[in-house]
């Protein structure tokens, strides 16, 4: 937006007259806030249409309005977000005061819905001052914060059809909500002690032994001592726990069988987080933004005390950090002796946030000791969104909270389409126009329940904004529930898109390209054309579709899925690709070697058999993969509690090294084929001589991000093309981002990465639509 306000003057001759009246409208703008009484003159009239846009009509002195026009979007209100201003001539009426009158149902519900927004300043100094009526009052809110995408049912964004609605204003609260000139004009989450939502704590017994401040002293109190306390929140509910209690942090990873998977911490300010981690200005601006999110942080060596527990991020140097974006939370650090609390998504392994009170007494009973409730209903569970900085700007790692629902915006205009995601990390994405709305963070759909939260945010999207999609788009894979959900709807017409075409549209569609570009897809693994498991691609991607230019050598997969969960499996198949003969006795001392997890000797003989039969063993050039046996190859992880966690501390485990494992590339006529056996097998030989596995771990980085280089540039001579896109769960890794990068734009090369939408399987569904939306385009 443009900096500052415009100082001009009204131009000559421009005055009262007999001019026609003028109707200004602008997307995100509170009215009251905006259109101020000094500037508007003695007459004006509003009206909130459906488009969700904040309107007034002005008698013969509109030249005041006129004057300050640019200052609406040099000077926004703060939660603003100035799509175009319009104005249009209508007859001129003589109105008296200022009110707003009832929605219209326009044609188009062209409403850009607000996420929620953490707790405002004006709003904090109220919560904490003894003589405002709010005083310590947990839902305290106005127009510049609190709930918003989580409590709407339906649009206009009114409080009848908000989860609001149970709540009848007492005569303060409806005061401030229909005064123009007051901070909470017509916002509709307005409440107060009297008339708003309450809290009370419960035990695991639903028994209530406190309410309203009794609750948070008692919660406090609790959490102090070792308790495992559910709190809802905005979009459901999180599980806490004192972050330098290891013994509490501990009993929360059995309980919500957790192991290892790195849990999020909530700080009370910036300068507690900087005793633990390293912060700089894009971090710290990503902290302290609206939003919100966690920030994935390199912990200091020299941490302060008290410590971490360990067991909150094991065998992790980052440190997930967040502060407190609700009343809430900035009450429950009130005076606490605690400094810093684990936050975690209240659910059981697997399955959705809880975002309703019974299913928080069922679902995280036997997980919590005690629950703090409140009695405003979520409409939309919405987890925390997780972000990072690499290479000087913010890359989501999941995208929620803060961020959702707003849209990507298009280069062009497209046709209404729904793109059904990735199984893992699902996320849902609706077009209209050059607006691509994602959903928030969705989850796995490995389960029941969430599929169930699949289909109500797909319902819930195309509702509140009003889109009837003309195509839905699936991924290729047969089994995966969404694609059989999308093959069960009748009433449109499908379109299956593989899984990293997909990728790498996303980051055409957020980066404005009309192609051709070279992509860059690399990841664990999605259902290839020709049937086998694809991961580490080179592609040549257009508006119209794609071409597999090359990949990584492939290799075989024993047990399918399982070897995603024992990287030992990955490792077996490439040393047996290598040369099949006596495996077990060339790798004798690798195969005894330490690690996480154990493959006994009759594992491995089942496992060669398999091989050497092709049993249940898919062929795959997964990235991901070869992570995962490099891992395992160094004795870090043979088996993985979570998602991506062998290559993610093989990452951690680095130490400086500049030097690099040499792969190889054989390119023929119809493929570039990446050979990493080559790397393998001098990682196999540094791990005999007994080099460290920390320069062993950045040698393997680089020989990777050296092959990359090579194969990009390769595919660019051919092509003529000199745009690289990159997306991919292998490019959160931040050392092989960062240096792949910078190196691809040392070749001259224009290099496209994902800096709106995670790059892992969460933008999935802003390719599919984007990719079914240009089919259309061609078509019609």
């Amino acid at each position: 937006m443009p900096p500052g306000r415009r100082n001009g003057q009204p131009r000559s001759g421009e005055g009262p007259g007999n001019r026609a009246g003028r109707w200004l409208s602008a997307l995100y703008l509170p009215v009251g806030r905006a259109l101020r009484a000094q500037w508007l003159g003695p007459k004006p009239i509003g009206r909130r249409g459906n488009r969700g846009r904040r309107s007034c009509r002005l008698g013969p002195e509109f030249y005041r309005l006129n004057f300050h026009i640019g200052s609406i979007s040099s000077e926004p209100p703060p939660l603003a977000r100035i799509v175009k201003v319009e104005t249009t001539e209508l007859p001129y009426q003589d109105l008296e005061g200022f009110r707003i009158i009832s929605s219209r149902a326009l044609q188009s519900r062209s409403t850009l819905i607000s996420p929620d927004v953490c707790t405002c300043r004006d709003c904090l100094r109220e919560l904490f001052d003894s003589q405002d009526r709010r005083f310590r009052h947990p839902f305290i809110n106005c127009t510049n914060c609190g709930p918003r995408y989580t409590i709407i049912k339906d649009i206009p964004y009114d409080r009848d059809k908000t989860t609001m609605a149970q709540f009848k204003m007492c005569a303060e609260c409806r005061r401030e909500y229909d005064d123009p000139l007051d901070r909470r004009f017509h916002a509709q989450p307005n409440g107060c002690r009297e008339c708003g939502p309450q809290i009370w704590l419960e035990d695991a017994q639903r028994n209530i032994i406190a309410s309203r401040d009794e609750a948070l002293v008692k919660t406090a109190a609790l959490l102090d001592s070792g308790s495992i306390i559910s709190i809802k929140g905005l979009g459901g509910f999180h599980l806490a726990v004192k972050a330098t209690d290891p013994a509490a942090v501990s009993r929360l990873r059995s309980r919500k069988i957790r192991e290892e998977k790195p849990f999020a911490v909530m700080f009370p300010e910036l300068e507690e987080i900087r005793r633990y981690c390293c912060l700089n200005s894009e971090e710290e601006d990503l902290l302290t933004s609206p939003a919100r999110p966690i920030v994935v942080l390199a912990r200091r060596p020299d941490g302060a005390s008290p410590v971490i527990a360990d067991s909150v991020a094991p065998k992790n140097r980052n440190l997930g950090v967040f502060l407190p974006y609700t009343p809430l939370h900035f009450l429950l650090f009130e005076n606490a002796p605690y400094r810093a609390l684990v936050m975690t998504s209240g659910n059981q392994s697997d399955e959705p946030i809880v975002m309703n009170n019974a299913d928080a007494r069922s679902r995280l009973n036997g997980i919590a000791d005690y629950f703090l409730f409140h009695d405003r209903e979520i409409y939309m569970r919405c987890d925390d969104s997780v972000t990072r900085v690499l290479g000087g700007y913010a890359r989501p790692m999941r995208r929620a909270r803060g961020y959702a629902p707003l849209p990507v915006f298009l280069r062009d205009p497209v046709p209404s389409v729904l793109g059904a995601g990735a199984e893992l990390k699902n996320t849902v994405c609706l077009t209209r126009g050059r607006e691509a709305f994602l959903s928030q963070h969705i989850g796995d759909l490995e389960n029941l329940e969430t599929l169930r939260s699949f289909e109500h945010s797909i319902a819930h999207l195309e509702r509140i904004l009003e889109i009837e999609p003309r195509l839905i788009v699936h991924d290729l894979h047969p089994d995966y529930l969404n694609t059989q959900w999308a093959l069960k709807r009748q009433d449109l017409p499908k379109m299956a898109v593989q899984h990293h075409h997909a990728h790498i549209a996303a980051v055409m569609a957020e980066r404005g390209l009309e192609g051709p570009v070279i992509g860059l897809a690399l990841d664990g693994s999605g259902f290839g054309t020709d049937g086998t498991i694809w991961g580490g691609e080179i592609l040549r991607v257009d508006n119209l579709g794609f071409e597999r230019l090359g990949h990584f050598r492939q290799v075989l997969l024993p047990g399918g899925a399982k070897a995603i969960k024992e990287p030992w499996r990955t490792e077996l198949s490439y040393l047996w690709s290598i040369g099949p003969d006596d495996v077990e006795s060339r790798y004798a001392e690798l195969l005894q070697g330490a690690g996480s997890g154990k493959r006994g000797a009759g594992d491995v003989k089942i496992i060669l058999q398999m091989l050497s039969r092709r049993l249940n063993c898919p062929e795959t050039s997964s990235c991901g993969r070869l992570f995962d046996a490099a891992a395992a190859l160094c004795g870090i992880r043979l088996c993985v509690n979570y998602e991506g966690q062998a290559a993610i501390e093989l990452e951690q485990a680095i130490e400086p090294d500049d030097g690099y494992y040499e792969g190889g590339l054989e390119t023929s006529r119809d493929c570039i084929l990446i050979d990493q056996f080559p790397i393998i097998e001098a990682l196999i030989e540094d791990v005999r001589r007994g080099v460290p596995v920390g320069r062993i771990a950045a040698r393997f980085h680089n020989g990777v991000i050296q092959i990359l280089r090579e194969a990009a540039a390769i595919a660019a001579e051919r092509t003529g093309i000199n745009r690289i896109a990159l997306s991919g769960g292998v490019f959160q890794n931040a050392y092989l981002s960062e240096r792949l990068e910078r190196d691809l734009v040392k070749m001259g090369l224009e290099v496209y990465a994902h800096i709106e939408v995670p790059a892992n399987d969460a933008c999935i569904s802003l390719g599919q639509a984007w990719i079914g939306a240009q089919k259309m385009l061609a078509e019609h």
